[in-house]
């Protein structure tokens, strides 16, 4: 579950940084949402940090065998703002955020893809849903992605516009936020806590994002 936009970072340099020369190529970055004191959303014993994290590494792996460069954000169960050191800010959420759009701004991508988990009060709220930018780039890659997740999921969801979301509004390369699915909801919460459910979400996701590749 993603939070809503916090108020814009100060910037911490001046000029915008190089790119890293490591990189001959454009990458895929995969941004495993929450970690480390930030759980995200839960139901009973199951933590989204968790799950965002288990399919992202599957999306890193089936990415890489393919030939696609790939990076992933966070490979461990750890905050991304204790590696903010370069935002004078006292709110952890912000340095958070702030990180991984920074991310992006130091790596040469081609594009970001934010996984996350979804919640609801309404128990019968169920399926993927794909926010993207007002950008014609960044709604063909939600496109993909959800047409993807609905075969998997059989569900017929829309994209949205991820209007308040920080990530959305401050990365300037095509990004979208994946919510994989309802934790609240009992039959979305078996497909994203298996090993099973989460490589066939990481297999949609990744399918979605080579398509998108493929005719862009």
């Amino acid at each position: 579950m993603i939070a809503s936009a916090a108020p814009a970072e100060q910037n911490h340099n001046q000029n915008e940084h190089v790119s890293h020369a490591a990189f001959r190529h454009p990458v895929i970055i995969i941004d495993a949402g929450h970690g480390g004191i930030d759980g995200g959303t839960s139901a009973d014993d199951l933590l989204e940090k968790d799950i965002n994290l288990s399919i992202s590494r599957k999306m890193y792996m089936m990415l890489k065998s393919k030939g696609y460069a790939v990076v992933l954000n966070r490979n461990e169960d750890y905050a991304l703002s204790d590696d903010n050191t370069w935002l004078k800010s006292r709110s952890r959420h912000l340095k958070d955020l702030a990180q991984r759009k920074e991310l992006s701004v130091e790596i040469p991508s081609d594009l970001i893809v934010s996984v996350h988990v979804n919640w609801s009060k309404k128990e019968h709220s169920h399926g993927p849903i794909v926010l993207h930018q007002q950008e014609g780039r960044s709604y063909l890659l939600a496109e993909s992605i959800q047409s993807s997740l609905n075969s998997m999921y059989q569900t017929d969801r829309q994209v949205e516009w991820g209007k308040p979301f920080y990530l959305l509004n401050y990365v300037k390369k095509p990004a979208v936020i994946v919510e994989a699915g309802f934790i609240s909801n009992s039959g979305d919460r078996e497909m994203l806590s298996t090993a099973a459910g989460q490589k066939k979400i990481a297999e949609a996701i990744s399918s979605g994002i080579i398509y998108y590749l493929s005719v862009m």
